[in-house]
């Protein structure tokens, strides 16, 4: 399904972004205690490069969201 970037991630007054729920991007899961910035790279992509745009998501049965890919 789509789903845009802030629905998936918060990006907070500090410029650093927190999934809202678990997410895994390619073999990574990335919990929502863990704040990044651009620049960090999760299965060699840099996340922050696609805040603004939407993403194909898929929602695991246990809340998961898995990135399959951006638009």
């Amino acid at each position: 399904m789509r789903a845009s970037f802030d629905q998936v991630f918060q990006t907070n007054p500090n410029g650093r972004i927190t999934p809202r729920s678990a997410v895994r991007i390619g073999s990574v899961t990335v919990e929502p205690s863990v704040s990044f910035t651009r620049g960090v790279s999760f299965s060699g992509v840099d996340i922050a490069d696609y805040e603004g745009h939407d993403l194909e998501v898929e929602q695991q049965a246990d809340g998961t969201v898995v990135v399959n890919g951006v638009y």
